[in-house]
């Protein structure tokens, strides 16, 4: 008598998984004020092609990395595809850190396709850190609605980016850990 078992590979109804994951530390962004990449090379992608977004896909970032800074510096992250700014935490006044660690993590989902001013996209972040003065915890939060700069009929990549207030050499961060899943 034999048993026989057959085994069948499922195919989701959407496209659900890692899409990209870095692979090393990103540069330190160090004593400048421009505006720089957080993200270092990896496995996967950042780009949606032209008219590859759907109504409802919706994915997951989380990054962290270390980061010094002197007291009362200010300190912005920005959240892009391209140069279009989908979520930012705005200007953070950071107290005095040192090689503390730092986290980020944010989702979006698609809520209309389209050309700009009618392609709309949904942001939440929260970017949190640890402060040398007790080691307590502080950050910032954003949640942004892009209807107007937003475009899905062209190619869309992602970045995310930081930017000092000054060029001070105690202010760095780099990010060792990068993650972008697509949730649904």
């Amino acid at each position: 008598m034999s048993t026989s078992i057959q085994i069948t590979e499922l195919t989701p109804a959407t496209n659900v998984g890692g899409l990209y994951a870095q692979t090393a530390n990103s540069t330190p962004i160090t004593a400048t004020v421009v505006e720089t990449t957080l993200i270092d090379g990896g496995v996967g992608t950042l780009s949606v092609p032209a008219n590859g977004f759907q109504v409802g896909d919706s994915f997951s970032i989380t990054m962290g990395g270390i980061i010094s800074s002197a007291n009362n510096e200010g300190l912005q992250i920005k959240v892009k595809s391209g140069s279009v700014i989908l979520g930012t935490t705005g200007a953070v006044t950071m107290p005095q850190c040192n090689n503390q660690v730092w986290d980020l993590e944010v989702v979006f989902t698609i809520r209309a396709i389209g050309a700009a001013g009618v392609a709309s996209i949904a942001v939440k972040g929260q970017f949190t850190y640890s402060k040398d003065a007790s080691n307590a915890y502080e950050g910032a939060d954003f949640s942004t609605i892009n209807n107007t700069t937003f475009d899905t009929t062209i190619g869309n990549t992602l970045g995310i980016t930081a930017q000092w207030g000054s060029t001070n050499a105690s202010n760095s961060i780099y990010s060792q850990i990068f993650v972008l899943s697509k949730i649904y």
